[in-house]
């Protein structure tokens, strides 16, 4: 029964920010009395003003600063298998409108009515992150609604997220149903690519920088290629597909290496890529010495800051890594270079890399400034989330 629902007391004044649409309340908005502090980490609650107005339900854990996430405004929509089905529903239905293949992120957690889970489609493979208690306690009817709208042969739960240490959940790996395929195919751009869901970064596949591989491709037709962090083989592929000619794609994991080499063959473009193995920075200041120069020069590092106190060091690595990249592309080429490090805002990234190409004596000029796929949508009041930020620059 919904009228079950304990219920939760917002402190004076501080319902506010949920009225106009924020997600979540926080651990120092909510009354902390001895039925919130009694309440099991991840209940579905109500949340009440303190005149005792509904702001409306949301998953509970008093162990973590975002306390309350908000599923719904209403008090009255029970929390159940329709309700998953009909979030996923919708987001279904985006994605469909947005790409021929069924492969991408299905949901985005806020963005998508469902705090704090990702979910990444590869076909009939679904790999799941519940990084909140309360997702991990509704995990029976969400797999309910995905049945129902998808019937996925595989369903892995990918525990691995450091958000899930934040609310004291365990990591690891658990295999619900099926076995994936390894490697597991998909498509992207019109090319065949292979991911390990089981033993790769993150989910797999990094399918943020779909558009980004797009767009970048366009810049080369006729030149030498560098794809440094090249995971395996995304920015390499598209580049040589669109007519590259030729494509360096360096990265330090043997195993993601395998993968992008499986994936050149697979698309008849291994002819025209060489693959690896190395620490980018080094093998970056080694081009530079040894005078090699290319056309387009591809940057796409992992999150060099976990979180804010991550923030110095990791503006230092940016800075540094653009002074690199900029030394090995040859005058009147372009760089593209990323960040997914969410603590690095896009000013702050920007700074870093200016200062960098300030350092290797190049100028240019910015040409786009991009950011994550479409099927990573953001919630309005979550601005701040827009991890991805990448700038593509033609150098003088």
């Amino acid at each position: 029964m919904l009228t079950d629902l304990p219920t939760l007391s917002l402190l004076p004044g501080r319902h506010r920010r949920l009225a106009q649409g924020y997600p979540w309340a926080y651990s120092n908005e909510i009354k902390m009395d001895e039925a919130a502090r009694a309440l099991p980490a991840g209940a579905v609650v109500r949340l009440l003003t303190t005149a005792g107005e509904t702001q409306g339900t949301a998953l509970f854990n008093k162990r973590s600063l975002i306390a309350a996430r908000l599923l719904t405004t209403s008090s009255k929509q029970a929390i159940d298998a329709s309700f998953f089905t009909q979030k996923i529903e919708r987001a279904l239905t985006l994605r469909e409108t947005l790409y021929p293949e069924p492969f991408y992120r299905l949901i985005h957690a806020e963005a998508d009515g469902l705090p704090a889970t990702i979910i990444d489609r590869y076909g009939d493979t679904l790999v799941i992150q519940l990084n909140c208690a309360g997702m991990e306690a509704l995990q029976e009817p969400l797999i309910e609604a995905l049945d129902k709208l998808l019937s996925p042969k595989v369903i892995l739960l990918n525990d691995e997220s450091s958000q899930r240490g934040l609310e004291d959940l365990p990591g690891g790996q658990r295999l619900l149903r099926g076995t994936p395929a390894d490697p597991l195919p998909l498509q992207e751009n019109d090319l065949t690519f292979f991911a390990s869901v089981t033993g790769g970064q993150k989910t797999g596949w990094f399918y943020d920088q779909r558009d980004n591989r797009a767009w970048i491709a366009r810049f080369a037709p006729g030149r030498r290629v560098l794809d440094a962090y090249s995971y395996a083989g995304g920015f390499a592929l598209n580049a040589a597909k669109a007519g590259a000619a030729s494509v360096l794609a360096i990265d330090r994991s043997e195993a993601a290496l395998a993968l992008a080499k499986e994936s050149a063959a697979a698309n008849d473009l291994d002819q025209l890529c060489t693959f690896e193995r190395g620490e980018v920075f080094a093998r970056l200041a080694a081009l530079a010495r040894d005078r090699e120069r290319f056309g387009l020069t591809i940057v796409d590092p992992p999150a060099f800051a976990k979180g804010r106190k991550d923030l110095a060091q990791a503006l230092k690595g940016y800075r540094k890594l653009a002074r690199l990249a900029a030394q090995v592309t040859e005058p009147e080429g372009i760089l593209f270079i990323a960040s997914c490090s969410q603590a690095a805002e896009i000013s702050a990234f920007g700074e870093a890399v200016a200062r960098g190409l300030q350092d290797a004596g190049r100028s240019g000029r910015i040409l786009k400034v991009s950011g994550a796929a479409a099927d990573h949508p953001l919630h309005p009041h979550l601005k701040d989330s827009a991890y991805l930020k990448a700038f593509t620059i033609a150098l003088d």
